[in-house]
Order: structure tokens, then sequence, then C-alpha cells
């Protein structure tokens, strides 16, 4: 399984970035999608989810800026966040596994190298 996530960088309180996640390896179509970040200083937390089904779930805080999306026929994930703050400033990884709740509680042993995204004036 290899995961290989992009689109991060420095943006402004209030911007916008979209995070790709690329996945080869595995079965795509078959596997639980999803983003976890690591702020610094702070445990390694869920973001978002994409089910084989299409269904999605978030966190709490990102609900309303941020959205997960997948294309199975390009085995590619996106995490297209909105109206971000600076308290969103934080490694964003991609991670994948066919059990939902072992993907969702972040114990899937499939993790990208992960994207820097830091949001500051």
């Amino acid at each position: 399984v290899q995961l290989v996530e992009s689109g991060g960088g420095l943006v402004q309180p209030g911007g916008s970035l979209r995070l790709s996640c690329a996945g080869s390896g595995f079965t795509f179509s078959s596997n639980v999608m999803a983003w976890f970040r690591r702020a610094p200083g702070k445990e390694r937390e869920f973001v978002a989810a994409s089910g084989y089904s299409g269904e999605t779930s978030y966190t709490d805080s990102v609900k309303g800026r941020f959205t997960i999306s997948r294309d199975n026929s390009k085995n590619m994930v996106y995490l297209q966040m909105n109206s971000l703050k600076p308290e969103d400033t934080a490694i964003y990884y991609c991670t994948t596994g066919p059990i939902v709740r072992a993907v969702v509680a972040g114990l899937s042993g499939s993790w990208g190298q992960g994207t820097q995204v830091t949001v500051s004036s």
C-alpha cells in the first residue's frame, strides 16, 4: 500500500486549500479513505472519512468547512478545506483500510508521509 499526499502550503486565515492523496497497491474502491491531522504538540486526530459507498463523516470542528471526496477511477481522495483557521495548522495524513471503525480510529497500518498545512497571516 502506498499513499502520497500533496497540496499543503501556507494560507491566510479564511483561505482555502485542496489536499490530494493518491493511493496504490490496494483495491481503492473497496477501501475506506480518511484524513487525519497532527498539530504541533498535540495528538493525531481524525478529520474526515469517505466510505466505499460514498458516505462521509467529519470531526465536529471541520463540519461545514471541509469536504472529503474521492475519485475511484483515479485512485484519489481529496480534502477541500475552506474558511481555514489558524487552529487548522497541522500535518495532514491520508490513511486507508477495509474496516470503517479501524480506519476512523486511526488503527490502519497504512499512512502517507503527510503534507504540511499552515494557516497564518
